[in-house]
């Protein structure tokens, strides 16, 4: 049985028409995070909410259903991993997803989650999480009543329903399977370098750096790695992050620090990552499972892979580090690249996340999945979550946070409603030194290359094995299929120890 054309047409029209929707709401909420007036907020927040309303109403359209259920059934003959099956099974998974959903749900979570990204970002600055205990109580509320409806007839837990959303199908067993057996090699590794003979002196980037010059040194690397900016934009925003709001419009954002020159370099490679991903997506199917990413743990591992792999590698810094005295002469004179490359490889427990070194970042993730797991269930209270997060710095990584800015509110993700979202880091960094290897491995010596400033062959590799297929494929079956394995721990440990051992002159950890 062939898929009737005219019906199949008619419901990647209608997906395109919620495309355009979801992406003019999304464009509204990049301009709140990049200059929106105060004042501005709560229309916006109507704006927001009225728009990601009709897109759940012509998402959950019966006649749309019943459309793609005869396709469902029209399919069999089909390649399932071709753009064809891919769409139909992918959009019927999402349709029976949304349709959990009641509209009105739906707008109050959007109105609550633009209004809780402002009172977060007006707490943060404040330093003053009860300006905020009530609106992520709120928010918290109606996560929880979507996850209850969401996991209605089927195995799946209140939190793995809202998991689904970012990791389609993952458990939360697994997922504790991998920070499990992360946490003893990297508690071992953090020990080893605390009390390590060599130590690195990170002062070097801690010294005042022009923000001109780090705004145009940023753009020049992203530039450089492969992020199109014909196709995208680089802004500056409270927390960083990557949106598309078209086939060929990427935004791309990040914070830059005077006094810690990694945060808006790393974070704009990291971004830079995303946005490479995004514009390695087909444009023709742009809004339609084949032109859309599989999963935020495939994403991140894009991030984590351009920021990290390539980006805290020292064949990277033979190439960049002329440049960087260049634009930073005063800042780094008379330091050697040895001593730059040690620096930004540091290891050392540190309150904020996305500043976080390789070797730490992760039990900043385990953390972040404990307590949002225990906000769901119930078992932690919102106005007990500042305690329980000094908690768990303490025993984790030896640290207390002296303030809530530094603590609590660093992240947007709860306010924004983004629950299940923090695993999939994890995640991304397990995966992305499986690909490097399997990149390493395929392509030849790939330090080699960075080295010349030649970073296109990694692109590409990257490009025809995980971003061009989309959601035709799992991301499972991707990792796969890229790397000839199902996703393993053992890469990512092995690639810290073979960078931080030779650093810190560690024998064996």
């Amino acid at each position: 049985m062939s898929v009737n054309q005219q019906r199949f047409d008619a419901v990647c029209a209608r997906a395109r028409e919620a495309m355009i929707l979801h992406s003019t709401a999304d464009t509204l909420e990049w301009d709140e995070r990049t200059g929106l007036p105060i004042a501005a907020g709560e229309y916006r927040a109507q704006q927001v909410s009225t728009l990601r309303a009709l897109v759940h109403q012509r998402r959950t359209d019966p006649v749309y259903g019943e459309d793609l259920l005869s396709l469902v059934q029209e399919c069999g003959d089909e390649d399932p991993h071709g753009p064809i099956a891919a769409t139909i099974r992918e959009l019927h998974r999402d349709w029976q997803r949304d349709c959990k959903l009641p509209t009105q749900l739906v707008e109050r979570m959007s109105r609550a989650t633009v209004r809780g990204q402002q009172t977060w970002d007006a707490a943060r600055k404040a330093d003053d999480f009860s300006m905020f205990e009530k609106t992520l109580e709120h928010v918290i509320d109606l996560k929880r009543e979507a996850g209850e409806r969401l996991s209605e007839g089927t195995d799946r837990s209140v939190y793995e329903a809202l998991l689904d959303e970012y990791e389609p199908d993952a458990r939360v067993e697994d997922i504790q399977q991998v920070f499990d057996n992360l946490r003893e090699p990297l508690v071992q590794l953090i020990a080893a370098a605390k009390d390590a003979p060599k130590q690195p002196d990170i002062s070097i980037l801690e010294r005042t750096y022009c923000m001109e010059n780090q705004r145009d040194f940023s753009h020049f690397v992203a530039e450089q790695t492969g992020f199109d900016f014909d196709r995208g934009r680089l802004d500056e925003t409270s927390h960083p992050f990557c949106t598309t709001l078209g086939p060929n419009d990427c935004r791309i954002l990040t914070r830059y620090d005077p006094h810690w020159l990694p945060a808006g370099l790393f974070g704009t490679m990291h971004e830079a990552g995303h946005g490479m991903y995004e514009q390695g997506l087909r444009p023709d199917w742009f809004g339609l499972p084949p032109g859309s990413y599989v999963s935020l743990g495939i994403h991140e591992s894009q991030s984590r892979l351009w920021e990290n792999q390539v980006g805290r590698s020292r064949p990277f810094w033979e190439w960049l580090y002329p440049q960087a005295l260049e634009a930073f002469a005063t800042q780094l004179e008379g330091v050697s690249l040895d001593s730059f490359y040690f620096a930004i490889n540091t290891v050392r427990p540190s309150l904020i996340r996305v500043e976080a070194d390789e070797a730490t970042y992760n039990l900043h993730i385990i953390i972040r999945f404990d307590l949002e797991r225990q906000l769901i269930d119930g078992t932690l209270s919102v106005k007990d979550l500042p305690e329980a997060w000094n908690s768990r710095y303490q025993s984790d990584l030896g640290i207390c946070p002296s303030s809530d800015a530094d603590g609590v509110l660093q992240d947007v993700h709860w306010s924004a409603g983004l629950i299940g979202y923090f695993p999939t880091y994890t995640l991304g960094n397990v995966a992305a030194a499986q690909l490097f290897d399997a990149a390493s491995d395929q392509i030849g010596d790939l330090n080699e290359l960075f080295a010349e400033g030649e970073f296109r062959l990694l692109l590409d590799w990257l490009r025809e094995r995980i971003h061009f297929d989309g959601r035709c494929y799992s991301g499972a079956d991707l990792i796969q299929r890229a790397t000839g394995k199902p996703l393993c721990s053992t890469h990512f440990v092995n690639y810290l120890k073979s960078k931080l051992e030779p650093l810190y002159g560690i024998t064996g950890s």
